[in-house]
């Protein structure tokens, strides 16, 4: 009976000397861990957005896109920490990453259209071939954009619709950019009849058109010959503005071109 008690005392105490010794070894773990979970989120607070003021400082890179490579950074360095900590625990990494990579591969390609968008979206942002406030024309898609993002773009259209076009669409087309160069070339054509005195026709017209100060000396307007039949001559009209005068000068100069020549008696065909 004795001995039993003794056994007892002996395997109790042996017990409370394990289970405190547990306690301090996984105490210590765990204010490590706590330490680095903190360390680690001060840390990667303060390196994300020192790499987001030096990629803004990068001509040419837009705020959507160093905010983008800023948040990447920021998670990607916690996973890293949150990672290191388990190692704190015993637990093998190494299984951790295989996981964390499997685990990518598979959003991957569940996500592949998505991610064509992401890809587009930087290659947008970084190349620039259009900026908001500028009129686009694509296979597709023409609007005036509204904001360029990660995963897709939006314009309003010419009738003020919205539209909402997916960045790998764009990416992935030609796009006509009316608002990019500052200068353009409009083109007109006006049909005289053929009993019209031709010469004073293009001089009424060249008139007109030059003395339109939005109208651009250099390169210099031009009125030719550019189609004849016998019933009409059809007199082609080259000019160059500034591209946000662009719509408005035409307007104008076709109303002053029609009563120039109403003036001159020369009948339009």
């Amino acid at each position: 009976m004795e001995n039993q008690a003794t056994n007892a005392f002996i395997a109790t105490q042996t017990a409370l000397s394990q289970a405190s010794a547990l306690i301090v070894h996984y105490g210590f773990s765990t204010l490590g861990a706590i330490v680095l979970l903190a360390g680690g989120w001060i840390l990667a607070r303060v390196i994300s957005r020192w790499a987001y003021k030096g990629i803004s400082k990068i001509h040419g890179i837009d705020e959507t896109l160093a905010r983008f490579f800023e948040k990447a950074l920021h998670y990607g360095l916690l996973i890293l920490v949150f990672v290191t900590v388990l190692g704190q625990f015993g637990v093998q990494t190494t299984s951790i990453v295989a996981t964390l990579g499997a685990a990518g591969l598979a959003i991957g390609l569940a996500l592949q259209g998505t991610l064509q968008n992401i890809a587009a979206g930087i290659m947008l942002l970084a190349l620039r071939p259009f900026r908001v406030g500028e009129y686009i024309e694509a296979s597709a898609v023409s609007g005036k954009i509204v904001e360029v993002g990660l995963f897709a773009t939006q314009l309003r259209t010419a009738d003020g619709l919205y539209l909402l076009a997916p960045n790998s669409t764009l990416w992935n087309t030609p796009i006509i950019n009316h608002s990019r160069e500052p200068n353009r070339r409009q083109e007109l054509s006006v049909a005289i009849s053929d009993d019209a005195n031709l010469r004073l026709a293009s001089k009424t017209i060249l008139d007109v058109i030059t003395d339109d100060r939005r109208v651009r000396s250099s390169p210099a307007a031009r009125v030719y010959s550019d189609e004849l039949t016998a019933e009409k001559t059809t007199l082609k009209i080259e000019y160059w503005v500034k591209t946000s005068d662009w719509t408005e000068t035409r307007h104008d100069l076709i109303e002053r071109m029609r009563t120039a020549l109403a003036d001159k008696e020369i009948t339009v065909a």
